[in-house]
């Protein structure tokens, strides 16, 4: 029992991402960021598709692989304060629903922004770019890796 918490969870940043609706709050959130980028009159469709997947890309980067800690106090000794919030995803255990499907959301994107962009040379390296540096750091052999250093502290 945790006292003075008014949760019984250990660290609850590890059990936001399969709370009910997340997913699907999740979908309607990019929905709406690509509606937004298609109403801007001097976007065309493939700008707006390369710039939904980039945006949402580099927010999914930042947010489950660089930032780290968490936002609530934890009994667990400070151990999730060096572990960003992939890392504390499902108490780190590979291959759960939530790690697959926030693995496989980039991907699907990808593949659309490739799609309606008719695989133009330039949109595809920004895409191809913007789906690998989400896509690396979420493989199971980089779990806690710190390349060179950086984010280590």
């Amino acid at each position: 029992m945790n006292v003075g918490v008014a949760h019984s969870e250990v660290n609850p940043n590890t059990r936001v991402m399969n709370s009910r609706g997340m997913w699907l709050t999740y979908a309607l959130g990019v929905g709406m960021l690509h509606i937004v980028l298609l109403s801007i009159p001097f976007f065309s469709v493939p700008v707006a598709w390369t710039l939904t997947n980039v945006i949402h890309n580099l927010a999914m980067y930042v947010f489950l692989h660089a930032v780290k800690g968490t936002p609530f106090e934890t009994p667990d000794q400070g151990k999730a304060r060096l572990l960003t919030h992939w890392e504390q995803l499902d108490y780190g255990v590979q291959f759960t629903s939530s790690r697959k499907f926030f693995t496989i959301s980039p991907i699907i994107l990808y593949f659309l922004a490739s799609f309606y962009t008719k695989y133009d040379p330039t949109h595809f390296i920004l895409n191809t770019t913007s789906l690998l540096t989400v896509l690396i750091p979420k493989l199971p052999q980089l779990h806690g890796v710190r390349i060179f250093g950086i984010n280590k502290y």
